[in-house]
């Protein structure tokens, strides 16, 4: 099967763009050519991208979908080292869900200064965002 650069885009439903970047980035193999130059993929490269895509959406890094791509490309390796980078992701997600309350109770502080109506210059919101220490939300004050 060959197919050009915006068939595989469709198939795997990203964007042209996507494609190349990722080609660029060394997560897709360079493809073959056309006699006129267009790039030629076959179905290898479509369910490849489908893995890539499928990795992003869960909010994998590049790095660990390269990771993650060396072990689809072997098989028959162990599979320990997929369950350390899964564990180190749970980690990376438990700490940006951590910092995501934190930011929530300080929007949530931030939110509770203001009046809901009255002038923009006595708004705490606009206070706060000019002075964070006005709203508790400086790096010090946590």
């Amino acid at each position: 099967m060959n197919l050009k650069i915006g068939e595989l885009a469709e198939r795997a439903e990203c964007q042209v763009v996507t494609v190349r970047y990722y080609e660029k980035e060394g997560l897709l193999k360079k493809p073959p050519r056309s006699e006129g130059g267009y790039r030629l993929y076959g179905e290898d490269d479509v369910e490849r991208l489908k893995f890539i895509r499928h990795c992003r959406h869960h909010g994998m890094a590049l790095d660990e979908v390269k990771e993650l791509l060396q072990y689809r490309d072997a098989p028959d390796s162990d599979c320990a080292g997929v369950s350390e980078l899964v564990d180190r992701h749970i980690d990376d997600v438990e700490a940006k869900i951590k910092s995501l309350n934190l930011l929530k109770k300080q929007l949530i502080r931030l939110r509770g200064k203001c009046p809901r109506n009255g002038a923009v210059a006595a708004c705490g919101i606009m206070q706060g965002l000019d002075n964070p220490a006005l709203c508790g939300c400086a790096p010090e004050a946590e």
